[in-house]
Formats: C-alpha cells, structure tokens, sequence
C-alpha cells in the first residue's frame, strides 16, 4: 500500500513540476534583439508564445514605451499587432502617436489601438486578444499598482499566450513588480543618445534596460540602442557608464534618494 502511495504521490509532482515550468517538451522559439549579450543571456533572444514585463517609472514612461515597441517590432514578424491602453494612461501621458511609432520602425497599418475604461476592461481585453493566433503581439498597458494583475491573472495571460503561439508585452507605469509567470521583467529608463552631427537632429533612442526576471539564465543591466532602419537593438555607439542596483533595494530607492537630494 505504502509503495502505490508513493507512486501515485511521485506521479502527482511530476505533473505539477510540468504545469509550473510551462515548458513541456517544448523549447520556446526566440526572436534575437540584435544585442549580443542580451541575446545571449535570452538563449537566443526573446521568447515568443509567452508573457514579458517592462516596468518603469512615471517620468521614465516614454522611454519604457519606447523599448516595448522595439520589442513588439521584433516579435511580430509583419502580423497585426494590439496595443492595450487603460485611459488613465492617455491623462497621465498623452496619446500614442502613429508618427512617433512608425518612426521607431512599426507599420501603423498593422497596429490597432484598444482603450480601455479601466483596469478589469484593459486585462479582459488583453486576454481576449492573446487567443487569436492571427496576431503577431499583444500589448497591455496600465498604469499604478493594480491590484488585478495578479498572480492569477498572469497565469491566465501565459496560458493564453501559449496556446496561440502570440507574445504578450506588459507596460507598467509607475508600478512596482510582483510576482507572476512572466518569461522576462524589465526595468526601463532613458539612457543618453549617441552624439550626432547638427544636420542629422537628434541621436537614436538609447535605453537603460536592466532585465531584473529571467526564468532561464541570468540577469543583467545595459545601454540598448535602437536602430530604427534595421528594426533591431545594438550595443550603444557611444554609451555611458552603468552601476549595477544592489540586490537588496527595488528599484524605485533610485527616485526617491534623487529627489531627496533635489529637494
């Protein structure tokens, strides 16, 4: 009796082991950035079919919207791509531009806006557009620490992602990370452009990424530029020095001591 118990017991853990890893005998499919240390901790790059996370600050929000579209770029592959906005997120930092995008290298022919009145509308409707296979990405951005995007709720964004094989891109702004099934979590700031000569204007979009989550390897902090021709990230031509955050404070202690001594 004992020996069938531990059995059926041995049984029991192996399935739960496969439903928390969410890998199976399947190996994701990557998507390289075009940096190669980044890609290189990715193993490869971005994973598609799965969830990430970019955090950032309220005033860092335009950079972190930024690198969220150069990751939609890369993982849509020319398919539509739906960008979830709560309103909130159209007070707080104005409407997205359709120029500003397409500058940045995304075809506004395949992008389609959703706006959505609240929290609770934003995730229903991301989760509704995550099970159609015909979409290349979906992005959902919120803005606070909602309490809805929860663990549950991430569970459900990964499941559907999986099941349709479409890569789900999470903007939080001014929102602190907790945990959840995501593949990846970012955190963004606006890193300084190259120098460039006066008639080329201004410089490309360079990012202080730090990768603060990943399941599979390792974490790290870099200067990321995006090159808007090609549609892909690079190592930055000219970039500045990084400190690495200490692993004991979250990444908000950065604002707060600068505005300390601002103050």
């Amino acid at each position: 009796m004992r020996g069938a118990r531990m059995s059926t017991l041995a049984t029991l853990r192996g399935r739960i082991e496969r439903i928390e890893t969410a890998d199976g005998a399947v190996q994701p499919h990557h998507v390289a950035l075009g940096h190669a240390e980044v890609d290189a901790v990715l193993r490869g790059g971005l994973a598609t079919a799965c969830v990430h996370e970019v955090f950032s600050e309220g005033h860092q929000s335009a950079a972190a919207t930024g690198f969220i579209a150069g990751l939609a770029g890369r993982v849509t592959a020319r398919r539509p791509l739906v960008w979830v906005r709560q309103d909130f997120c159209d007070l707080e930092m104005g409407a997205l531009s359709m120029s500003g995008l397409s500058e940045l290298g995304l075809d506004p022919r395949c992008l389609v806006t959703v706006r959505a009145f609240d929290v609770e509308s934003a995730l229903r409707t991301a989760a509704d557009a995550l099970v159609c296979d015909a979409l290349g990405a979906v992005v959902l951005e919120v803005w606070g620490q909602a309490r809805q995007l929860d663990l549950v709720a991430s569970r459900k964004l990964t499941l559907a992602a999986q099941a349709s094989g479409v890569t789900g891109l999470l903007l939080r702004i001014a929102a602190a990370p907790e945990p959840s099934t995501a593949e990846t979590r970012w955190i963004v700031r606006a890193a300084h452009s190259p120098p460039q000569a006066l008639w080329n204007g201004w410089g490309a979009p360079c990012f202080d990424a730090q990768l603060i989550r990943n399941r599979h390897g390792p974490t790290g902090r870099w200067i990321m530029e995006w090159k808007c021709d090609e549609c892909l990230f690079s190592e930055a031509t000219d970039p500045q020095p990084v400190a690495a955050t200490p692993a004991h404070r979250p990444h908000q202690a950065d604002a707060s001591i600068e505005r300390r001594r601002a103050g």
